[in-house]
């Protein structure tokens, strides 16, 4: 029922209405008790008359009254009067967000400042357990004091009974619900701003909230909803498939940190989204406190009145004006202050379309905490390093940094030494941007740390000892001895200590427990073994070594005196998916207690068939992993593929798979016999790497290849006639100090003589596979930081053809007959080469792209050369992300 004027609801006196919701009827009041004008919103009888949603309106009076915060509407008191059940609120003087967002966008200062305002809000409920769950312009008052965020009325306490759900009665109502409970089956909130989750009838937790906050700041920025129907109906496909239209094509003054950040809100996955609240306000203070515009020229939430107020305009403006430039060089002290926000997880913010390298330790934190910088690539662009500073700068690239690895910062901030592949150097730049200066020459390196006493120590090759440089250059000089009587054949990823003498680093071949961890000096060749672990550890402040353990990334107090770790083994987050670089670090620290570390998503992968026009042929029914396809049976009947850590023999007909091989590493190659009765594949034992025969039914290991030794070992191919393998081997360091690389071997199994190599030069050669007559053998050579695709006489080489570049990892097919490739090229596009032979020769055709792989494939095999067995991401965008911890001894506390 409608209330009159002067109706009294105890010591409350009604003045007029001021609007309506899903949960009933407010209107302005006099406290006649405390004199001050309040809000009253009354429950209707008709549903204050149900039990439930009696209850459901006292929660959410206790809900409420629990948020103390000055961006969130104040609950006074909590009343009924006969049958009538109401809340006391304060009033607040101004326009919606949806009265103002009528007359168009607001400008991009003003979308700053209100938005960091509402995160803060929904920062403060979500930390009560308090989920607003009807987030949306017509919630939020525009204030002379800033937004308030209203109506909690679809608030819930997060783990009360209940879940947030959706079905297609609950769609048949008013978009704003007013169902009497929130339970299974009910969608409560207003479509335009609900996330995916709560459409599809999800638990819907704080990031549903996080949705609804990126739809109203798209909308705040554009003056455009984000999403858009002409039908219910039409709405929910919208936002359950599509993407909004770019913020800079409809508001082109709008920030791009700012559309990072929408974009990275409106993830239909939960998971993809900002996790916290608080990140959100951070963020977008960050991108306030870099010079974005500023709030004083936007119109005024509520216009002042004409006359006297108007001659004031231009000194209020010159005064706000001047406040706001204060206001944010504090803001940008504060956002970089050591101690903000114990154990808070941010994600680095970079552009959209950079990807990043997939080895952990090729991005890296300022020691000053100021700067992250990050190997990446953008579209057909090279891979270089990106700096993106913490103060919400735009995030810029290198030049000159092409191909670089490992980047390591300078003590002081200023400088960064990097790897270069092509050039195989290791490099010095300023981080502000200008010429390198190269400093030594490295062929692969692996690691680089740069000490307080402008000491380098580095690793300039995947074998061998670990050299010390000066950071002004220099001659290098060896700082580490390979113990022989160990079996140690190389050093690898240093990290320096505070006294910037003594380091860290590991020793390989792994053993049967993990690597092998020493503290080396600069003063001595001597070095001490502390303990064993699956990866390099970094010193992070205060006193902790920071490391990788059972797929977590743990932390252990480390004292400084004795030179030794103490104490117990805490994990302190999920370490990300292994990279195929064995042994690297997965962290970086700044000295002011921030953690930098990758993350990746929760991945699953489809396996189907494609055409040889690319067109689908069926997908694999297997349960929900993420499998990557290695290799096929001669048969086609059944693949062998990696996943959750292990080897599977997949069943292609009836989507079953079978485990063969548990503790398998990423980059773990494997090999049918010609009768599918056997697997070839490599493993890591105590003592080095094996190349070892499986059994595809599950039976384990049934044999172990001997002969063939090196640092590394990976499986090439078996060839059609089972009378030989390919097997890529990176030999251990010579006596002499050469340099190693990767080196193919044949490897006889008829008796024919001993295993021996194949080619054996000072380049990469990987990935051998043998043509179907076995005279011929493909491989992919990497030199200069190319990789070209060959064919090669066999089993004596020196007939050598050119086929064309391709990828490190790129996958190589002969056709059935032996007449043509088959191999993924740099842009994407499954190639086909025609090949002929003439006295002796091979002859390469003129190249035909076939299709474009799916988005993300892992992996790819084909038996006839016309139908292909592809694994690929479910859904995109499931690449590294990067983390920033802050007072990441937090993490050890909670």
């Amino acid at each position: 029922m409608t209330l009159l004027p002067g109706t009294r609801l105890g010591p409350y006196e009604i003045a007029t209405p001021l609007g309506a919701g899903g949960m009933g009827e407010v209107y302005r009041a006099r406290d006649t008790r405390l004199g001050r004008e309040v809000a009253i919103k009354v429950l209707p009888q008709h549903l204050s008359a149900n039990a439930e949603v009696r209850a459901r309106f006292e929660r959410e009076a206790r809900t409420v009254s629990s948020l103390n915060h000055p961006h969130i509407c104040v609950l006074h008191d909590v009343g009924r009067e006969g049958d009538t059940d109401y809340l006391v609120m304060e009033l607040v003087e101004g326009e919606t967000l949806a009265h103002r967002l009528a007359k168009g966008a607001l400008p991009a200062g003003e979308v700053l400042r209100l938005g960091a305002q509402i995160a803060d809000a929904l920062d403060r409920a979500h930390r009560a357990g308090v989920i607003h769950r009807d987030l949306k312009p017509g919630n939020v008052m525009l204030t002379k004091s800033g937004a308030k965020l209203m109506d909690f009325g679809l608030a819930r306490a997060t783990g009360l009974a209940g879940a947030g759900g959706g079905s297609q009665g609950a769609l048949t109502r008013s978009p704003t619900v007013a169902a009497p409970l929130t339970a299974e089956g009910t969608i409560v909130g207003t479509f335009q701003y609900m996330a995916p989750e709560q459409l599809e009838g999800r638990e819907a937790d704080a990031r549903a909230d996080l949705w609804s906050l990126g739809c109203v700041l798209y909308e705040m920025a554009t003056g455009r909803r984000a999403f858009e129907g002409a039908t219910q109906a039409s709405l929910i496909s919208a936002i359950m498939r599509d993407t909004p239209r770019p913020m800079s094509e409809l508001a082109p003054m709008s920030p791009p940190a700012l559309e990072r950040l929408v974009g990275a809100l409106l993830a239909k996955d939960p998971d993809e989204r900002v996790q916290t609240a608080h990140d959100v306000k951070l963020q977008l203070q960050w991108a306030a406190a870099a010079g974005e515009p500023p709030a004083s020229g936007a119109q005024p939430a509520v216009a002042p009145a004409r006359g006297a107020r108007q001659r004031s305009v231009a000194t209020t403006v010159a005064w706000v004006a001047g406040v706001v430039a204060v206001a944010a060089l504090v803001l940008a002290s504060w956002a970089l202050r050591p101690r903000r926000a114990p154990g808070a997880l941010l994600q680095v913010p970079l552009p959209d379309e950079l990807t990043l390298g997939d080895y952990w330790s090729m991005h890296a934190i300022a020691p000053d905490g100021r700067a992250v910088v990050a190997s990446g690539w953008r579209g057909s662009e090279p891979m270089r390093l990106w700096i993106t500073r913490l103060d919400g700068r735009e995030p810029t690239p290198l030049p000159g940094t092409e191909r670089a690895w490992y980047p390591a910062w300078s003590p002081d901030s200023r400088f960064i030494a990097y790897f270069a592949y092509a050039a195989r150097g290791l490099y010095r730049i300023p981080a502000e941007g200008g010429p390198p200066t190269r400093l030594a020459d490295a062929q692969w390196a692996r690691g680089i740390s740069w000490g307080r006493r402008d000491d380098i120590v580095f690793a300039p090759n995947a074998s061998g000892p670990l050299f010390r440089v000066r950071a002004g250059g220099g001659t290098p000089e060896p700082i580490t001895v390979l113990d022989t009587t160990r079996g140690q054949a190389s050093h690898r990823f240093p990290c320096f200590l505070p006294d910037g003498e003594h380091f860290l680093y590991v020793a390989l071949p792994p053993g049967p427990r993990g690597v092998e961890v020493f503290v080396g000096s600069l003063r001595t060749k001597k070095s001490k073994r502390i303990m064993e672990a699956d990866g390099a550890p970094v010193y992070v402040e205060p006193g902790h070594l920071v490391f990788v353990q059972a797929n977590k990334i743990v932390a252990q107090r480390f004292d400084l005196r004795r030179l030794e770790p103490v104490g117990e083994r805490v994990a302190i987050a999920d370490a990300p998916e292994p990279s195929d670089m064995t042994a690297e670090p997965v962290v970086s620290a700044s000295r002011d207690g921030r953690l930098l570390f990758p993350a990746t998503p929760a991945r699953e992968s489809v396996v189907e068939w494609l055409g040889r026009d690319g067109a689908p042929r069926g997908r694999v029914p297997l349960p929900a992993g993420d499998w990557r396809v290695l290799s096929l049976s001669p048969d086609a009947r059944f693949a062998v593929a990696r996943g959750a850590g292990s080897l599977w023999r997949l069943d292609l007909e009836r989507g079953i798979p079978t485990r063969i091989l548990s503790g398998a590493r990423r980059e773990h190659r494997a090999s049918w016999s010609p009768d599918g009765r056997r697997l070839v594949t490599d493993v890591e034992r105590a003592g080095g790497p094996r190349v070892v025969f499986l059994d595809p039914g599950g039976l384990g290991i049934a044999d172990s290849l001997a002969g063939v030794e090196g640092l590394f070992l990976e499986v090439a191919d078996w060839s059609r006639d089972g009378r030989h393998l390919a097997v890529a081997v990176m030999d251990r360091p010579a006596p002499d100090g050469r340099e190693t690389s990767w080196n193919l071997w044949s490897v006889p199994l008829d008796g024919s003589g001993r295993p021996s190599p194949y080619l054996q030069t000072a380049s990469f050669e990987r990935q051998g596979r043998f043509s179907p007559d076995g005279r011929w053998l493909a491989f992919i050579v990497q030199d200069e930081g190319q990789a070209s695709l060959f064919v090669d006489s066999y089993p004596a080489p020196g007939r050598r053809a050119l086929i064309g570049p391709v990828i490190a990892d790129a996958w190589v097919m002969w056709g059935p007959k032996g007449d043509e490739l088959l191999y993924w090229e740099l842009a994407g596009e499954v190639v086909r080469v025609p090949l002929s032979f003439e006295h002796g020769e091979v002859k390469p055709g003129t190249p035909q792209r076939l299709f474009h792989l799916p988005e993300g494939a892992t992996g790819i095999d084909s038996r006839d050369g016309e139908r292909f067995l592809v694994s690929r991401p479910s859904r995109p965008s499931q690449g590294f992300s990067l983390r920033l911890a802050i007072e990441w001894t937090e993490l050890i506390r909670k």
